[in-house]
């Protein structure tokens, strides 16, 4: 496994899995996983699934300042990097790129790129600008890698829907695969963040996935349920939770992100159907998701 620290690096290390692959006689079609850092099981399933699907690995790890806001927690993101690095290398990952703030915004950045609409409800509501940042990195992050294809999480639906617009819009010639959600045993999506959590605050954190989990039911129960109506159930649920602080609820179109039609009930959409959640505990901010294929 290769470290790159630069951009030059980076393209070298490229450079050189690219040829030995060819010489292998085997597809040099990369894959990119773009982190930042602190590396759980839910990023090990994307490295795996890369692995399986493409002949190269890049893996960046990249706290990207300008995705934050000014009251959020930058200096406090959690940074492991001698464990990434061993995650990476023992989940097949040829070449971890490290650039620093400097390398990668060395004087303030006049050119951002704004996706607008799906980047408006949800996380984009609660965070002004955040996906500003997030688009902005990723289109670097892929002219500097040059993938074939690209691997992100449907823990933030959100995030996998922005990016694929912009890919679609701009003309990258990447393919996005949004991979599942990861969970604990006892259902908590995995996070980064989780560490925050106290014994407490963790243990009704898990009201996210039992809700989610409850959401079948409920509309087997009523097949005439609406989107309203769901919500409404999945705003009470999570009440039950003494330390819930709910940020977001909302139950949507994916992956326009747009309203659904109040009055239709869900069983009857032709839409696939997004319910988002943002809540916090205490001072950690989580999300959750849950997408309702149309059948």
């Amino acid at each position: 496994m290769i470290a790159a620290r630069t951009m030059a690096e980076l393209r070298d290390a490229v450079r050189q899995c690219t040829q030995q692959e060819i010489h292998r006689a085997e597809c040099p079609s990369i894959g990119f996983v773009p982190t930042m850092g602190f590396l759980h099981e839910g990023h090990a399933s994307l490295m795996k699934e890369a692995k399986k699907q493409c002949g190269i690995v890049v893996l960046s790890i990249f706290v990207n300042p300008i995705q934050f806001g000014p009251n959020e927690d930058l200096e406090q993101y959690p940074r492991d990097e001698a464990h990434d690095l061993a995650m990476a290398e023992q989940n097949g990952v040829d070449i971890v790129f490290l650039p620093t703030a400097e390398l990668m915004y060395p004087e303030p950045t006049k050119t951002m790129v704004q996706v607008q609409g799906v980047t408006a409800p949800l996380c984009g509501a609660s965070r002004p600008g955040h996906f500003d940042g997030v688009t902005t990195v990723v289109a670097k992050l892929f002219n500097l890698v040059k993938p074939d294809k690209a691997f992100f999480g449907m823990k933030d639906a959100q995030q996998v829907a922005v990016i694929q617009q912009m890919v679609k819009d701009l003309n990258f010639d990447v393919e996005i695969v949004p991979c599942p959600i990861v969970r604990e045993g006892d259902g908590l999506a995995l996070s980064s963040r989780n560490i925050y959590l106290s014994a407490e605050e963790r243990e009704q954190a898990l009201v996210l996935s039992r809700t989610l989990r409850q959401v079948e039911a409920w509309l087997e129960q009523r097949p005439d349920m609406t989107a309203p109506q769901l919500r409404d159930n999945i705003i009470k649920s999570i009440q039950e939770a003494p330390l819930a602080d709910i940020d977001y609820v909302e139950v949507m179109q994916f992956p326009s992100l747009e309203a659904l039609s109040p009055e239709q009930a869900l069983a009857n959409t032709d839409h696939r159907v997004l319910i988002a959640l943002a809540v916090r505990f205490g001072r950690t901010r989580l999300i959750d998701n849950r997408l309702l294929e149309n059948k």
